[in-house]
């Protein structure tokens, strides 16, 4: 491979003769293989969108000479248009609180606008990486800010991911409403519920976990960006502070806001642990969904079989005919990860010491990851899962009849003792409750029909009394 050699604060450094990025670049490379993974798109885009902003920003101060913020700015856009991706490189696991991130983004775009300008890349007389791309800014309030912006633009695309599978539970509810079942708690037989019933409560949990998440963005709409390097705001001038706001938040849509304290803006990663809060919130719903899908659906001749889950694969080497629940499955595994991303924002979080948080790189690579992966997986979960599954009222039905729980509907009637007796006997004879009330003659065989109406038993009010 080609090389050219560069020279930064420590000393000579090769690098890639058609690398964008520079000297920096490749000792962050050299010293960080870790993962083999390269930086979110997303951080990629909200840094350089910093960069463009930053750079129209200091031009308008007068800072910055306009042939060279022009050529930031084509450089910029030919990123964000999808040019130049395989020049951030640099791992998510890092040092330096994103130094060598930033430091990535400063390098291609200076590299780049210098081709503009007629120059050649790690030729830095043109363009600078840190005097002129970098101009106003530290790593230590555009990391942050970066990581705001992603995690904004990745949430856009996380809440309609939920609201549908939100809707999709909602219309299952209204489709199975009247298909009645037996209740389970504790795995034990319960009194009776609609399967549309807890469909509809599944829907009104996604729907409150979509809430959280709302709840968790007007934090992270509010920049510090002009902090510098520990949030005093040293070598950014107070006007470019709100133009660099106000032009990040025309170019990307997002209500942007100037940070009461910069400072603080800079020390504390609570909106970053509140948005992954809300996450894990929404991981732990959809476990409990999907396994009790994976219950309902369990069999088809050994288990519960009270619904169908959509076969979308084989699902056995060995056994023909066998169908998994791919989908609920994948569901769980997505939302251990998510709960383990969390658990690393936390611990990451914590650990910032006096003006900053040098961990927020791994907070990125674990927050972006969670948002990734949680909307992919509940848009499947929507559409691969839920819009397909189908009831089996029968199967419902048998096992309302037969079920214990019923002995409930009792107890206002003869006591809570006697009814007790009743579902000790009807399971010593192995029969139902409503043979065993019969047999001992202890209500009429009319009066028994009335009290056992099931659909009147899934509303609140006491059988029978009106």
């Amino acid at each position: 491979m080609a090389m050219r050699q560069e020279k930064d604060t420590l000393g000579f450094v090769k690098v890639p003769a058609s690398a964008y990025f520079g000297a920096q670049t490749a000792r962050a490379v050299a010293n960080f293989p870790i993962s083999g993974l390269k930086p979110h798109p997303a951080l990629v885009w909200a840094t350089v969108l910093i960069k463009k902003c930053a750079a129209r920003a200091n031009m308008a101060t007068g800072r910055l000479p306009r042939e060279i913020g022009d050529a930031v700015l084509s450089a910029a856009d030919e990123i964000l248009a999808g040019r130049l991706a395989d020049q951030f490189v640099v791992d998510p696991f890092q040092a330096g609180a994103g130094t060598s991130h930033n430091m990535n983004v400063n390098e291609v775009l200076a590299n780049r606008a210098a081709e503009l300008l007629g120059g050649s890349r790690g030729v830095y007389d043109r363009v600078h990486p840190n005097d002129h791309v970098n101009m106003a800014q530290s790593t230590n309030d555009v990391f942050p800010t970066a990581l705001r912006l992603a995690c904004l633009r990745l949430t856009e695309e996380f809440l309609p991911a939920l609201a549908l599978l939100r809707d999709a539970l909602g219309r299952k509810g209204e489709e199975f409403d009247t298909i009645l079942k037996s209740g389970r708690t504790h795995l034990q037989d319960a009194v009776p519920i609609r399967l549309g019933q807890e469909f509809a409560a599944y829907a009104l949990a996604i729907d409150k976990n979509l809430q959280g998440v709302e709840r968790a963005l007007p934090e992270l709409r509010e920049l510090g960006l002009g902090g510098t390097a520990v949030g005093t705001g040293l070598n950014a001038e107070d006007r470019y502070i709100d133009l660099v706001i106000a032009e990040l938040a025309r170019e990307s849509g997002f209500p942007l806001v100037r940070g009461r304290d910069l400072v603080e803006r800079m020390e504390n990663m609570d909106p970053f642990v509140a948005l992954s809060s809300a996450l894990k919130g929404t991981a732990v719903n959809l476990i409990r969904i999907a396994n009790d899908l994976r219950l309902l659906a369990s069999g088809p001749r050994t288990g519960f079989d009270e619904i169908s889950l959509p076969a979308l694969q084989p699902g056995s080497s060995i056994m023909p005919g066998k169908v998994n629940p791919s989908m609920a499955e994948l569901t769980d595994m997505v939302a251990f990860q998510v709960i383990g991303c969390d658990t690393v924002v936390t611990m990451a979080a914590q650990a910032g010491q006096l003006e900053l948080n040098v961990m927020m790189p791994v907070i990125a690579f674990n927050l972006l990851s969670s948002l990734t992966i949680l909307s992919n997986a509940v848009r499947k979960l929507a559409t691969s899962c839920i819009d397909g599954i189908v009831a089996h009222p029968d199967q419902c039905r048998r096992y309302l009849d037969d079920s214990l729980g019923l002995a409930t509907v009792l107890a206002p009637y003869i006591g809570y003792a006697a009814a007790a007796e009743i579902a000790k006997e009807a399971v010593r004879n192995g029969k139902s409750i409503r043979e065993t009330v019969l047999e001992k003659g202890i209500l009429s065989d009319e009066r028994l029909t009335a009290l056992l109406e099931p659909m009147s038993l899934t509303t609140p009010g006491v059988p029978g009394k009106h």
